[in-house]
């Protein structure tokens, strides 16, 4: 949410003259001030790192469940999936007060009849709000506490035989996406040894690669800049009965030079519901730094990219190892 829009958005937020003992800001940095002119305890939480980055001291927790314990209002910006608005409905109905309220604040665009029905199960009152310039809310009133929380979930998937957990923002869920598919296939040839899984998502690449023969315990790490991805990536490890480091990271900055046998990545290219390569082009830039002499990058991206010549500029020697129409592999080997 941008700061022109949360600033429409105080008006309308900030109109009400009834107080609320705690207010729970998930997700929204910008929200932050003006919760203070309704609330006399205010908590701010968000799932993405550099969001949580922008959250006043004092008032950033990073457990989300308890910035939600007991509050009576939850202002939500929009997640950008179904499945992560009913997580963050059920935390909220499960963990709020009684008279919790919870305000999902989006762009009117982006909101369709599927998420009054997401609220409405945990919800006993789900409406709309007027439009505020190109942002509404929905409103959810009245909660419906769950006989049991149905997130994170767990899958199966039979051709792994893997348990794979995801919460409702994890990318592809708890399935096996094609291009992590397609990496897949080639986990055998990447290097043994000090091996990190960049964007781990619900962390299948990361248990695939702690569980093959001969990797040393403990030499797999996980990064994301999702706290629930990180969540999900231990509990698929730990599901798999092996050993991966994860950590909640915003890019390379905290892994030592020359540290690293290999990457492996299917990078990311959204920040939320917005095309955005620029988490994955830092990575490129600055894997050559991270990697041993002779260290390998092995990343999956669509075949339309021209990301195998940026590696080539900035890691070293690239090679095609599979291509369709869809999904390019390649392996990138630092100089």
């Amino acid at each position: 949410m941008t700061s022109a829009s949360a600033a429409s958005w105080t008006l309308a937020l900030t109109n009400s003259p009834t107080r609320v003992r705690r207010l729970a800001v998930i997700g929204a940095p910008a929200l932050t001030g003006p919760a203070w002119t309704v609330a006399d305890q205010v908590q701010a939480a968000c799932d993405d790192l550099r969001d949580a980055a922008q959250l006043p001291r004092g008032v950033r927790t990073d457990r989300i469940d308890h910035v939600l314990t007991d509050a009576d209002l939850v202002w939500l910006a929009l997640p950008r999936s179904l499945a992560a608005l009913d997580e963050a409905a059920e935390a909220t109905a499960a963990r709020g007060s009684d008279q919790a309220r919870m305000v999902v604040i989006g762009r009117d665009a982006d909101m369709s009849r599927s998420m009054n029905q997401v609220l409405a199960k945990h919800f006993a009152a789900v409406h709309a709000s007027r439009g505020v310039g190109k942002l509404r809310a929905l409103v959810g009133e009245g909660p419906i506490r769950p006989a049991r929380l149905r997130w994170p979930q767990m899958r199966h998937l039979d051709d792994l035989d893997l348990d794979v957990w995801a919460h409702g923002v994890t990318f592809a869920g708890g399935r096996l996406d094609q291009g992590t598919r397609a990496l897949i296939r080639f986990l055998g040839d990447v290097p043994r040894g000090d091996v990190l899984d960049f964007g781990s998502g619900s962390g299948i690449l990361a248990a695939l690669l702690a569980r093959r023969p001969d990797q040393p315990s403990g030499g797999v790490q996980a990064i994301d800049v999702l706290l629930t991805s990180i969540d999900a990536t231990m509990r698929t490890a730990a599901s798999a009965g092996v050993e991966v480091r994860a950590t909640w990271a915003d890019g390379l900055d905290g892994v030592a030079p020359n540290s690293l046998d290999a990457i492996v990545t299917n990078p990311p290219f959204h920040r939320g519901t917005a095309k955005d390569s620029s988490a994955t082009l830092a990575m490129f830039a600055d894997a050559a730094r991270v990697l041993r002499p002779g260290g390998q990058l092995w990343a999956v991206f669509n075949s339309h990219l021209p990301w195998k010549s940026r590696l080539s500029h900035l890691v070293g020697p690239t090679r095609l190892v599979a291509q369709d129409p869809r999904y390019t592999v390649v392996v990138a080997t630092r100089a």
